[in-house]
């Protein structure tokens, strides 16, 4: 079914959606082909980037308009009571069950439920949604009786599935049965423009909501919004906007400085969310990565430098194909030879001959190396504090146990 650009222009108004990103249209283009189904939909995103909209306008363009919606944050409810929030519960079948009650899928029979943060929902839990999804069937906490439902489930995570179900967190025919078709919701920093339409539509709504003048950007102050990663995407940039309108009383006009005041400051490592890579890991165990990755590239790039060094024929070919990247050193060819200075590991060296170059280049391999002859050493130390038990090994060296088993089997510390 092939969508208009008028009717999606109309959808997104309707919902409050605001830009024109091509992949944000694409979402609301599939939300819009998917919604007359009953197909299941996993919404994916980060977190704050509007996943919620979707589900609503899945439900608001189905058979099930008139039917009941609810929204239910899996990672909000207590896993104790989790089933009885969506199954419902028989009278004294736990602790404080003074009376029945009917669960979120008896009470929205007809209509649709969106579980967001679906990754968080615990594995006995899972098991009970999927002969939901499967046969329309569930059993009360506390009763054996089979009650149907007919409801629509629309799920939404702002982790990666695969990798919880690769960890066993999540049931692989769970996610399967969920992810029918999947919509991914993009994150602010990658909606370009977008960000300067929000910012306007924000800054009038809080300006009418307070009685003042809406706040707006200089052209400096709008590359700066450009620019900035909102790693809260649309709910950062809507507290953000709301605290300009309130605080900024005189000036209503923002400058570039102005509203550095207001931005949090960004950290200056590489973006770590691929594909879920390091989601599960801790802030330690990332940096960790980071730093170890880092150095493997380094190592890498003196080992190019190195063979083209030493090899003048191989750095002619690459200088003839990149003439670009050396203009600068084109140009000051016929200057006299100066040493060559390499910087290792922080350390400006001078060379005079490729042979210098690989003893440096030795020497940095063996500097290098020490960083894991210090780990080993920091891992072989915690345990004895600890008499081996891993458990606290880990804590004390501010890692998870898994990661500790994987380094203790890597340096070979299993006796």
């Amino acid at each position: 079914m092939a969508i208009a650009e008028n009717e999606i222009q109309s959808v997104k108004q309707r919902f409050g959606i605001i830009g024109n990103a091509p992949m944000l249209n694409n979402a609301v283009r599939v939300a819009m082909q998917v919604a007359p189904t009953e197909m299941s939909v996993l919404i994916t995103g980060e977190s704050g980037s509007g996943k919620e909209s979707f589900s609503k306008i899945i439900h608001s363009l189905s058979p099930r308009k008139h039917g009941q919606f609810i929204a239910i944050n899996c990672g909000s409810i207590p896993e104790g009571t989790i089933d009885s929030e969506l199954f419902g519960h028989e009278k004294g079948s736990f602790t404080g069950a003074h009376e029945a009650r009917k669960g979120y899928f008896e009470v929205t029979n007809g209509g649709t439920i969106f579980l967001d943060e679906i990754g968080e929902m615990p594995l006995g839990t899972q098991a009970r949604l999927l002969r939901v999804l499967e046969n329309g069937e569930f059993i009360k906490v506390g009763s054996s009786k089979v009650l149907k439902t007919d409801v629509r489930v629309v799920a939404a995570t702002n982790v990666n599935l695969m990798n919880k179900v690769e960890d066993g967190k999540i049931r692989e025919d769970l996610y399967y049965r969920l992810n029918s078709v999947p919509i991914f919701v993009p994150p602010l920093r990658e909606r370009g423009k977008d960000v300067e339409l929000l910012f306007r539509k924000f800054a009038s709504d809080f300006a009418e909501r307070y009685k003042v003048k809406p706040v707006s950007l200089t052209d400096d102050a709008k590359d700066i919004l450009l620019k900035y990663r909102f790693p809260g995407n649309i709910r950062q940039l809507k507290n953000l906007v709301d605290q300009i309108s309130v605080l900024s009383t005189d000036q209503k006009v923002i400058t570039a400085d102005s509203l550095q005041i207001y931005l949090p400051p960004q950290t200056s490592l590489p973006a770590l969310y691929k594909e879920g890579s390091y989601q599960d890991l801790s802030e330690r165990e990332i940096l960790y990565k980071v730093l170890f990755d880092m150095r493997k590239d380094v190592n890498e790039l003196k080992r190019i430098v190195l063979e083209n060094i030493s090899n003048p024929s191989h750095a002619a070919q690459i200088i003839k194909e990149n003439p670009h990247l050396f203009a600068e050193a084109s140009s000051e060819q016929n200057r006299p030879q100066e040493p060559v200075t390499l910087n290792l590991n922080g350390s400006s060296v001078t060379t005079e001959s490729a042979e210098e170059v690989q003893d440096i280049s030795h020497e940095a391999e063996d500097d290098s190396l020490s960083i894991e002859k210090k780990e080993k050493e920091l891992i072989m130390r915690a345990l004895r504090k600890n008499n081996n038990k891993r458990k606290y090994a880990a804590r004390d060296l501010g890692i998870s146990e898994r990661t500790l088993y994987r380094k203790i089997k890597e340096y070979e510390l299993e006796d």
